[in-house]
Order: structure tokens, then C-alpha cells, then sequence
């Protein structure tokens, strides 16, 4: 679906509610020991063959058990999705998966086609659609009505920190095709991921503003992010969005960390004998928020 010119007036047409017989105060359809599992603050996954792993196809992609993993936790079966940034696509098949209706947002039409073509190797039938849509995040509000969203689950783009050459040592050495690339997304102005930190805070604020009024009461939001390494300066992405959300309206429930030491190979040494510096590339933060129940 290309909205780009045309105004939206009418929400598209996709079912919101749940379709399971759990009891009205669950907030998902986990067993007692599903839940005791993700009640431990720190989460590690694996990659499975449907994943994508090539950096041509897209620069930063994350498994399908963690999308899964956050959609099972924050979701019934039959309820919505909505993720603002589209990657490659792996919400819509975890979504797909689990039963629930997902609809995801791009400003590159390329990674819907991607996304769209890995549904159709999910060989699952079930009454759950799942969508792309070519539009900006801005526009999100516009095809929804209030309060139909169960759940906003994204990994958006991390700055301008991607969008310059790859130069660390952990490469030098790699035969991926990665070291002096530029593992951007678009040099498209609107994308965030060409905005320096300040900017892009202030794009994402105005974005997830937006959708706050979509979500239901305890709607839940988690934003998948890292800090990096700037000219020898930390740059922590995850403090200024739980900023600028609270600002927004959104309350901070959970910090999750995801651990990926277990995916991770061959890092180099950094910092070494004399800075130390802890590798970004070994964990990332999911930052869970909800709308809460009086705004």
C-alpha cells in the first residue's frame, strides 16, 4: 500500500481484537511457566534458518524468537501489532506465527518487498493478517483508530550512527564484504537514521506522540536499542528516548537487556591496555514502555 500521495481519512481494515479465551485481566496467553522465564531481566536468542543474516539485504536485522519473544509477552492471540520501522520484515513473521494481526511502516518500499516475500514462505494458516504499508512513521496516526493497538514493537533506526564508514577493528580482518562500508538504510532526508542524536530524539518523540492516543490503556511499547562509540565518546541513545518519551507521555515499566554474546564472533580487542571500553556489540537494551491508564 503506497500512501504517499493521497491523504489517509479512513483507518485500514484489520481486526484488533483478541481472539483467545483468556480471562479479561491476563495480558497475554502465557502458561505460569512461560511467564516465569521472561520474568528474568536479561534475554538471549538464536537465529534460526528463516533469518536474515546478510547486511546487502538490510544492515541490522535481530531475530524472529525476539520479536516473538516481546509479541507473546505483550499480546493476545487476534490482538495488534504496529511496528514504525519495517527492517526486514521480521515482525510481520513473528507475528504471522503467533496469530496476530501486524501492520508495519517504511519510507523504503524495497524492505516491504523484502518483508512481503518472506510471508509467503510462512506456511501457516491461520485468520491473522499481517501487512506492510510504504509511508512515513509521521503518518502512522492516520490509519488507526484510537485505542486499537496492543502493542507498538519496534527496532528503529539508531541515529546517524550507522551512516558512516565501518572502520573497527573487529572487521579488519573478516571476509564480509563490511569494512569501509556504510551501512545505512537511505540517504532519504526524513529517515532518522541520517539525523544527528538531538534531532533524532526529537523526530522519535514526535512519532510515538502520535501513536500514544492508538494505543489501548497499558498498551505496551518496547523499543529495541544500543549506545555506541562516537570519537572516543559513548553516545547513549537509550538514555535520551526514555527521556524523551516520559516527555511525551509514555511511563518507563522495564529495561530489558538482550544479551548477544551468544551470536556474537571474533570482536576485537578495543580500548586495549589502556581505555577500556564494553562492546556495544554484545548487548543491546529493550526499552519497555506503557500508555498509562490516566493520561
Amino acid at each position: 500500500m503506497n500512501s504517499s500521495d493521497t491523504e489517509i481519512t479512513k483507518p485500514i481494515d484489520i481486526a484488533y481484537k483478541r481472539t483467545c479465551n483468556c480471562k479479561p485481566t491476563h495480558i497475554n496467553c502465557m502458561t505460569p511457566k512461560e511467564w516465569l522465564k521472561s520474568q528474568l531481566g536479561v534475554w538471549q536468542f538464536t537465529y534460526e534458518k528463516r533469518d536474515i543474516r546478510d547486511k546487502k539485504l538490510h544492515p541490522a536485522t535481530f531475530p524472529i524468537s525476539l520479536a516473538q519473544k516481546v509479541i507473546a509477552l505483550f499480546t493476545h492471540e487476534g490482538e495488534l501489532v504496529v511496528d514504525p520501522f519495517v527492517g526486514s520484515g521480521t515482525t510481520l513473521v513473528a507475528a504471522r506465527d503467533l496469530d496476530r494481526n501486524a501492520v508495519q511502516f517504511d519510507l523504503q518500499e524495497s524492505y516491504g518487498a523484502l518483508s512481503l516475500s518472506r510471508l509467503n514462505n510462512v506456511c501457516i494458516f491461520n485468520s491473522s493478517q499481517q501487512l506492510f504499508i510504504n509511508d512515513d512513521a509521521r503518518n502512522i496516526y492516520k490509519f488507526f483508530e484510537k485505542e486499537t493497538i496492543s502493542l507498538v514493537w519496534t527496532s528503529p533506526p539508531y541515529s546517524n550512527l550507522l551512516n558512516r564508514e565501518r572502520k573497527n577493528k573487529s572487521r579488519r580482518f573478516r571476509n564480509n564484504e563490511q569494512l569501509g562500508k556504510i551501512e545505512q538504510y537511505s540517504q532519504d532526508t526524513r529517515d532518522l537514521g541520517t539525523m544527528p542524536l538531538n534531532d533524532y530524539c526529537q523526530a522519535m518523540g514526535d512519532i510515538f506522540q502520535s501513536i500514544l492516543p492508538l494505543l489501548k490503556p497499558k498498551g505496551h511499547c518496547i523499543i529495541n536499542v544500543p549506545d555506541m562509540w562516537w570519537d572516543n565518546q559513548r553516545i547513549t541513545i537509550h538514555v535520551s528516548l526514555i527521556e524523551e518519551l516520559r516527555s511525551r507521555g509514555y511511563e518507563l515499566r522495564n529495561i530489558i537487556i538482550w544479551d548477544r554474546t551468544n551470536i556474537v564472533n571474533q570482536i576485537g580487542i578495543f580500548g586495549w591496555p589502556s581505555n577500556y571500553i564494553t562492546m556495544g556489540v554484545t548487548f543491546e537494551y529493550l526499552l519497555d514502555f506503557w500508555k498509562p491508564q490516566i493520561i
